[in-house]
């Protein structure tokens, strides 16, 4: 299994270190220098890690850091020159599993971060895989499979899927999935959701008359069908 890594930095220098480090442990990384495109990474890339600098050029990376401890428990190892006391407790208060202070030595970041994955993985070790009815998938691979066939799904197909998986039976409203999938500024953006749907059904065998994975609330949003409700 590869584990995936987003480096939040506004130094394009700490990119270039990090990513050849991350590589050549075997890492997956993704970058983003700024808090817009951190928020649009962490929907689309979902990192297993995220390694955030607070110092950004549209705000402190502690907004960021709230935001996901709101909707997950990705651990954030955060990057600061600030070095006091108290800024470090406020940032373990705020959420953070780790800092490490500016300057800093490549080979320690990437055994923190090796730290943070070992944590991850043995406190949640079956959260990786999300089953309802006849849909099986695994978030860590992007593989989905219904009644045991696999499907290739696009990132955006997956993430949708996921997002309904995720709450069982539950209607999904069309704007969280949009806000969520493409990001805060298309929430009015009602079409990218028919098209991706229309993909998606195909790919399911699911007719939009018939609705046996997907249930539309027209208007509202989506939820997944059971296979109770689906012969019934």
């Amino acid at each position: 299994m590869t584990y995936k890594i987003l480096v939040v930095d506004d130094e394009p220098q700490i990119h270039t270190f990090i990513r050849i480090s991350l590589a050549a442990e075997g890492f997956e990384y993704m970058g983003a220098d700024s808090l817009a495109m951190a928020k649009e990474k962490l929907t689309t890339f979902q990192p297993h890690v995220v390694v955030l600098d607070l110092g950004l050029p549209d705000g402190d990376g502690i907004s960021l850091l709230t935001t996901i401890r709101q909707t997950s428990k990705t651990p954030v190892l955060i990057l600061t020159a600030r070095d006091q006391e108290e800024e470090k407790i406020r940032l373990l208060e705020a959420g953070a599993n780790d800092y490490l202070s500016k300057p800093f030595g490549v080979r320690e970041l990437i055994v923190r971060i090796k730290v943070l994955v070992r944590d991850l993985v043995s406190e949640f070790p079956f959260e990786d895989t999300l089953s309802f009815g006849r849909l099986k998938m695994r978030k860590s691979t992007h593989q989905c499979w219904l009644s045991g066939e696999k499907v290739i799904l696009t990132r955006k197909e997956f993430a949708f899927l996921a997002m309904l998986m995720e709450n069982p039976g539950q209607l999904v409203k069309q704007t969280c999935l949009l806000r969520e999938i493409w990001g805060p500024s298309h929430t009015e953006d009602t079409h990218y959701l028919r098209i991706l749907i229309s993909q998606l059904r195909k790919k399911l065998n699911d007719s939009a008359d018939e609705q046996l994975v997907i249930k539309t609330e027209s208007g509202i949003g989506y939820r997944l069908v059971s296979m109770e409700d689906s012969s019934g």
